[in-house]
């Protein structure tokens, strides 16, 4: 692991984006962090089709609602891949659908976390998972 653990962001709302990284700046969360704006974007950079690796990050935070694959799509392929099969991956998502926590578990996803709407709430679950995933979790290795 990377004597700083890197977070890679797939989200579609640049408002989101801003404010999850605000949020991160303001509980000292000073990590790299890759923004992917769709599930497209995602995939190309965790999984690039041609000799070029992109330094797979520590901790991959995934909106549902994405454009050109959605987020269970992005989920599955990871999981199915030897590269990324046990990197973590949180669910963050304004989703409340029980169908949507169900199959995010059903596909491997480490999480589930439904992105609270008033900042404050947010602010500190940025700060439990920033904590947790980056600190305490003990990540698998990859077979990849």
């Amino acid at each position: 692991m990377n004597s700083s653990p890197t977070i890679m962001l797939v989200d579609d709302s640049p408002d989101d984006v801003a404010l999850t990284l605000r949020a991160f700046k303001k509980n000292n969360i000073t990590n790299k962090v890759v923004v992917a704006a769709d599930g497209e974007e995602a995939l190309r950079y965790l999984l690039p089709d041609d000799d070029s690796s992109n330094p797979v990050p520590d901790l991959v935070l995934l909106d549902i609602n994405l454009p050109k694959v959605n987020g269970l799509e992005v989920l599955r392929r990871l999981r199915q891949d030897d590269r990324t099969r046990y990197l973590p991956v949180v669910v963050l998502t304004t989703s409340n659908e029980e169908r949507d926590i169900v199959e995010t578990y059903d596909l491997g996803a480490n999480s589930f976390v439904r992105k609270p709407v008033v900042f404050g709430d947010f602010l500190e679950a940025v700060r439990v998972l920033g904590m947790y995933w980056l600190l305490v979790n003990q990540p698998a290795k990859g077979t990849g």
